[in-house]
């Protein structure tokens, strides 16, 4: 029996839950957001609290069930309060800048990268270096923040590139000059 899955949701001040179908919508200051419930997964609300639970014993319902549980959970806390990842760039040269609904990057190529933001994601920019993304979808902003962090991976030898903030890079010894 999945031990995530049976937990109740608490829903927040603030925040509306309504079940339509297998289609589950929540509504709060931060935004509104739509999950579709996997085959087998049903969702029940009652006193300012959301059940999941399974209609069978199968193996793949058993599978998702607590999987179902985490996903409904991150859209209640995304609508209420929402999610930040922070990246750092680092290298000399490298630097950001935001220009709109877009990012423009200057990451040591020949030409500046421009990186769109998805709708629902917003973007800070502190001191050329740090970047602080923010968004409601939590599945959302964390695959932006990885396509942001693809453009200039951290590099091994030289810690150059963009990380999350937090992040060790595992630095390896290049050559040795004159080593025989």
């Amino acid at each position: 029996m999945s031990r995530i899955g049976k937990k109740p949701i608490q829903i927040p001040q603030g925040v509306t839950v309504r079940i339509d179908g297998r289609t589950l919508a929540a509504e709060g200051p931060k935004g509104k957001l739509r999950q579709e419930l996997p085959a087998g997964i049903t969702a029940t609300v009652d006193n300012g609290s959301l059940m999941v639970a399974r209609e069978s014993d199968a193996r793949q319902v058993r599978a998702l069930h607590g999987l179902a549980r985490a996903l409904v959970q991150n859209m209640v806390t995304g609508v209420k309060d929402g999610f930040e990842k922070k990246l750092e760039i680092v290298g000399i040269g490298y630097r950001a800048q935001l220009q709109g609904k877009a990012i423009q990057l200057a990451l040591g190529y020949s030409h500046p990268v421009v990186f769109p933001l998805p709708e629902g994601v917003t973007a800070e920019v502190d001191r050329q270096t740090a970047i602080t993304l923010r968004g409601a979808d939590k599945g959302l902003l964390g695959q932006t923040a990885a396509n942001l962090r693809a453009l200039r991976k951290p590099d091994p030898y030289k810690g150059k590139g963009i990380r999350y903030s937090g992040e060790v890079i595992r630095r390896k010894v290049g050559k040795k000059a004159g080593a025989k």
